[in-house]
């Protein structure tokens, strides 16, 4: 059974931790792999066959293939390892931070430059009617 720690229930925050990084080892591995050129360009050539040289979950793989940001650090994604794949996407951290948001890179920036979120209802999980219950665990992949 996982202990569950304080910062499970802030919305949105996932603590890359001693959870996560077991989790997401073989992930952060294939980030990692990606300043190499040669291996970006093989995985440029095919992405499907480059990461089978990785022992990614099923879960894991598919957040790859869709980019899709927020799951892999759900998943077990160091931020600093993901971002790599998204500089070989050309993309910028903002151009993340707003896809993670559900909203535009520019509606992120100018959030960012307004001072961020607003601390009212997120807090904690369940804070507030505009707060989705989140499961810490819910989705993740353990070997």
């Amino acid at each position: 059974m996982a202990t569950t720690r304080d910062y499970d229930d802030i919305p949105g925050t996932y603590v890359f931790d001693g959870r996560r990084s077991q989790q997401g080892y073989h992930l952060n591995m294939f980030c990692m792999s990606l300043n190499a050129e040669s291996n970006r360009e093989r995985f440029r050539a095919d992405e499907v066959a480059y990461l089978d040289g990785f022992d990614l979950s099923p879960s894991q793989r598919r957040a790859v293939l869709e980019r899709d940001w927020l799951s892999l650090l759900q998943l077990g994604g160091n931020i600093y390892y993901t971002f790599k794949l998204a500089i070989f996407d050309g993309l910028s951290m903002q151009d993340v931070g707003g896809a993670m948001s559900g909203i535009s890179r520019e509606e992120f920036t100018q959030m960012m430059i307004d001072g961020g979120r607003p601390v009212e209802g997120n807090r904690r999980i369940g804070e507030s009617a505009d707060s989705p219950a989140e499961t810490p665990g819910v989705g993740e992949h353990t070997s």
